[in-house]
């Protein structure tokens, strides 16, 4: 039996959202930008999508940007408050633990003369909001850090940070790619200016995202060319893919809050402990985390060593093996995990699809590995 754990990585397409991007498939054909009989059927499938993912984010339609992805809304949020603004040395607020997605944009930055804060977080990988606010100087233009972590699923006091960000006049951004649609996201509650989105997390097709932009809010557009999504992102829009993300995010509205997923998660771990008592370790925060993920070690053992022998099973490690040697990902050293404990890191993230039945082949088939 092949299991999927790996939805922190990717999810199917569900279903709904098939049928959602099949009614455009063959019509409407037009450009989004034509003003005629062709083209306007197009605009306003996109609009409904834009309707569709403010209204899981709590926004207005017209504060969406539809992007390529999470990477891009990412890209957008941390170069486009840059280069739009005036300051000689741009200062950015972010933390140890964020994805490349952020990171990578941060150095890139750097190199062009902005000054970037990478703050701590503690053992479970969270950052402090008094850290953040320590951080801060005359010359900080922008805050950036995630709602959820992608590895250990450690969800972050994003409404403490933000009212930091407000007492201080600074724009405040989230990557909630990991968030949206599995808790609430909603951008009022949050407290953030930018936030991203990521189809393929939420059950959309891969290569289509979101910004969301709170209305007032200037950034420099990171693709220049005509004036598509009012100015802020050149390129005819994709409304097969829009189209896809919308029904994604309509769907995922009935998914927020339901117990069935953080169920099966609580009672794989308990299993976990039952079978392994003393020998396996919860990596992340104990009830500040994502429903659906369990990220777990096994001291003295190597993560993609019983991956290899979980013949099937699809999970993820958060180390690397390189050229004999095992090497840490950047969150759990942020984290400071022992490298004994954390060498041996799983990530088994959860989806709508997975049963009970699964996590109990999962537990058997560790135990015959790890005895």
């Amino acid at each position: 039996m092949r299991i999927y754990l790996d939805f922190n990585a990717s999810t199917p397409v569900a279903p709904e959202v098939t049928a959602a991007m099949q009614t455009v498939l063959d019509a409407p054909f037009g450009n989004p930008s034509s003003d005629h009989w062709a083209g306007r059927p197009a605009r306003e499938a996109v609009e409904k999508a834009r309707a569709q993912v403010a209204g899981l984010l709590g926004c207005e339609a017209g504060e969406v940007v539809f992007t390529s992805g999470g990477s891009e809304a990412n890209n957008h949020a941390l170069k486009g408050v840059f280069f739009a603004k005036s300051a000689a040395q741009p200062h950015i607020i972010t933390t140890q633990v964020e994805h490349p997605a952020v990171i990578n944009p941060c150095r890139f930055l750097e190199r062009l003369g902005a000054k970037v804060s990478y703050l701590p977080v503690d053992a479970f990988g969270r950052v402090a909001p008094e850290d953040v606010r320590r951080a801060v100087t005359p010359g900080t233009v922008l805050i950036s850090v995630m709602h959820a972590n992608n590895e250990v699923g450690t969800i972050q006091p994003i409404a403490e940070i933000s009212r930091i960000a407000r007492e201080r006049g600074i724009l405040f951004h989230t990557d909630a790619a990991q968030s949206v649609g599995k808790i609430p996201a909603k951008v009022g509650e949050l407290g953030v200016d930018l936030l991203s989105v990521a189809g393929h997390k939420l059950y959309g097709p891969k290569g289509v995202g979101a910004l969301y932009v709170r209305a007032g809010i200037q950034l420099e557009p990171l693709i220049h060319g005509a004036g598509h999504e009012a100015g802020r992102r050149a390129g005819t829009e994709n409304v097969l893919l829009d189209v896809g993300l919308g029904a994604a995010c309509e769907l995922a509205q009935s998914w927020v809050g339901r117990r069935s997923i953080p169920d099966l998660r609580d009672l794989f771990w308990r299993r976990l402990t039952e079978e392994f008592d003393g020998n396996v370790v919860l990596n992340g925060h104990p009830t500040d985390r994502l429903p659906n993920t369990l990220n777990v070690s096994f001291p003295g053992k190597v993560g993609t060593e019983i991956l290899g022998g979980l013949d099937g099973v699809a999970a993820s490690t958060g180390s690397a093996c390189h050229s004999g040697s095992v090497e840490l990902s950047p969150v759990l050293k942020a984290m400071r995990v022992p490298p004994e404990t954390g060498m041996g890191a799983i990530r088994f993230s959860l989806g709508r699809t997975t049963t009970q039945e699964e996590i109990e082949a999962v537990v058997k088939r560790l135990k015959a590995i790890l005895g």
